[in-house]
């Protein structure tokens, strides 16, 4: 049977996200980031494709590794001005019915007791379609600025999110029990008091001894994302993760990649497909081989090559203009992205090793994900040729242009797709956790957040 293939889409609430360059081509209307109609188009588009959702990146700092300042990267627009992403997920629920929406927030600089009831909030709002995607940080400039020397040791974040998600899963599952709200209009009692507990945490980063402020929403805890493929980052996602964002150069890094997360799921105690896995790409197309590549050559004389190699110094923790372009990444240790360096210190397609050149080129369209450039035909073609060989469940979707790279999509590949039956023709019923798993709107018991559930943290 062919495998159904999942598209979500990546932006963030900024101009340049991950096609360093691209704000300056005349169709793309990424400018238009501060105007609620960009987000609410967006999202009816993207419900048209049937989307799984769209996923909003978001960084609480500069690019400041490259050349050892935020200059170029406020030169380039690298992210940065960038926007709250939070406050944009309403909008985009009230114009839409099923789409999804995963937004991203750091553990590291918000404490869990008010965003646990954000977090609620949104998913009441949206009907239960809301997920979290937990970053732990990577920029030292966000930690300067939050009034820290520098972020903490790449796997001491990971230590402290282990207990900021603790603490919201029993605020989440654990202090409100299902039928604690009874809007009895009789006696005048809305909630019963004996229904809601206190979470009583006292940990070694935290002390949270009350209740939560909101209750129980739709899926109770949003579903969980996360983008960590770091040994420590896939640790952490084979406890907690619902769907996993990685970013990988090649079919062959990727495949590694993904058969390490599906162990680590199984070694946890979940079904190693318990999580979806999606890999960033950027797919540029057309009617015809010739339009496509046309349209690719465009996008290139738009493209920034330094600005790229801004992106990849940040995500990488390394300052790249201290290299030569011909120089081999080498062996780089980072307190950033972990994954972003050993991705580029694996060998590329041709058997040989990445430069400092190859991966400005190939991060100037794209990010840290690969672009494919084709006809429908041949971009489906190759789609299906990743997911056949790397066992990934589907594709985070960068643009070149928006909502152009999107539009094409929707117009182009997905009716190749669901003409060969590899894509959804519609959405499931129920929470965005249906929509993903079809199991229920709520955390399956194998889960590591279900132990915190009211039943166990009434006794605890």
């Amino acid at each position: 049977m062919t495998k159904q293939i999942r598209f979500n889409a990546f932006d963030m609430n900024c101009v340049a996200h991950q096609s360093s360059g691209m704000w300056r081509h005349p169709d793309d209307q990424s400018w238009r980031y501060k105007e609620l109609s960009y987000w609410t188009e967006l999202a009816k588009l993207l419900e048209r494709g049937s989307f799984d959702g769209i996923f909003i990146a978001d960084v609480l700092g500069t690019y400041d590794v490259y050349g050892g300042s935020n200059e170029a990267a406020i030169r380039h627009g690298a992210q940065v001005p960038v926007n709250d992403p939070i406050l944009l997920i309403s909008a985009m629920a009230a114009v839409t019915e099923n789409l999804g929406f995963g937004v991203t927030a750091g553990t590291a600089y918000e404490h869990p007791y008010p965003f646990a009831r954000r977090m609620s909030t949104l998913d009441h709002l949206t009907g239960g379609r809301v997920g979290w995607n937990v970053v732990t940080g990577y920029l030292p400039s966000a930690a300067r600025n939050m009034g820290h020397d520098d972020q903490l040791e790449h796997d001491e974040r990971y230590d402290v999110a282990d207990e900021y998600l603790e603490v919201l899963y029993k605020l989440w599952e654990g202090s409100w029990e299902d039928d604690a709200v009874i809007r009895d209009r009789d006696s005048g009692v809305f909630t019963d008091p004996s229904k809601v507990h206190e979470i009583g945490h006292y940990g070694k980063h935290y002390t949270v001894p009350g209740i939560h402020l909101a209750e129980p929403s739709p899926q109770r805890t949003p579903v969980i994302y996360q983008a960590g493929a770091s040994p420590r980052g896939i640790a952490f996602a084979a406890g907690n993760a619902e769907a996993i964002f990685v970013a990988a150069p090649t079919k062959t890094v990727l495949k590694g990649v993904v058969k390490s997360i599906r162990d680590a799921l199984e070694e946890a105690g979940r079904d190693r497909y318990s999580a979806k896995i999606y890999t960033l790409i950027t797919i540029i197309t057309d009617e015809t081989t010739e339009k496509a590549h046309a349209k690719h050559a465009d996008y290139r004389s738009y493209a920034s090559e330094e600005g790229a190699l801004v992106f990849m110094s940040g995500w990488m923790g390394v300052d790249l203009s201290q290299y030569d372009l011909d120089e081999p990444i080498g062996n780089v240790k980072s307190n950033a992205i972990q994954s972003a360096v050993s991705n580029f210190q694996a060998a590329n397609d041709d058997g040989g090793e990445w430069k400092v050149r190859d991966i400005a080129k190939l991060g100037a369209i794209g990010g840290l994900g690969p672009f494919i450039v084709g006809s429908p035909r041949e971009i489906a073609d190759d789609l299906q040729a990743w997911v056949d060989e790397t066992d990934v469940d589907g594709f985070n979707l960068a643009y070149a242009i928006t909502p152009g790279t999107f539009e094409d999509v929707v117009e182009f590949i997905i009716p190749e797709l669901r003409r060969r039956g590899a894509y959804p023709e519609g959405y499931a019923p129920g929470t965005l956790r249906n929509k993903l798993h079809g199991r229920g709107d709520r955390l399956p018991e194998e889960h590591h957040g279900a132990r915190f559930s009211i039943g166990q943290a009434i006794t605890t």
